[in-house]
């Protein structure tokens, strides 16, 4: 199965990804780590763009092809690329759930995003403008919704486990 999370920086993604890919025995694609390596090849000429999504898109069906759940960790913002997670998961054959990930609690968002520890070495990290001011499309299909605000991380991964299909 493909799980693709989506949500705005510092809501709680990776630290969710992670601890469901370790749950589930799943892979974790978190397309920041992908993007940054981009950046760190100095092959690029320009902004990464639609790149490191792209490569997302690749890894995730060749991990599907070969039985492996997915998570797929990105901001996930546009319908494009959630039409795209969901061209992946049908070449695959596979279910697909989307979750969107959020933090309702705006002072605890941008706490997190202000205090927030940079795991990718050499990724600049988006401003808290930069955050409530990305453009994050509404949804054509509802996600699974996860509020991370108040909440432990290992209680929104049971939350999302709970809700997979069987």
């Amino acid at each position: 199965m493909l799980i693709a999370l989506a949500g705005r920086p510092g809501a709680g993604k990776s630290t969710i990804a992670r601890l469901l890919a370790q749950t589930l025995g799943a892979t974790h694609l978190r397309i920041d780590t992908i993007e940054q390596t981009l950046r760190a090849s100095g092959m690029l000429k320009a902004d990464v763009g639609p790149a490191g999504y792209m490569i997302g898109y690749a890894m995730a069906a060749e991990n599907l092809r070969n039985g492996q759940t997915v998570i797929a960790d990105s901001v996930n913002p546009l319908q494009i690329t959630r039409d795209a997670w969901r061209k992946v998961a049908d070449r695959a054959h596979c279910p697909l759930v989307e979750v969107e990930i959020t933090c309702s609690d705006r002072h605890e968002h941008r706490r997190r995003i202000e205090t927030r520890h940079n795991d990718i070495e050499g990724l600049v990290q988006p401003t808290w403008q930069q955050v409530i001011g990305r453009d994050f499309h509404p949804w054509d299909k509802p996600p699974i919704s996860i509020d991370t605000a108040g909440r432990a991380a290992e209680d929104c991964v049971s939350d999302i486990v709970s809700r997979l299909p069987r």
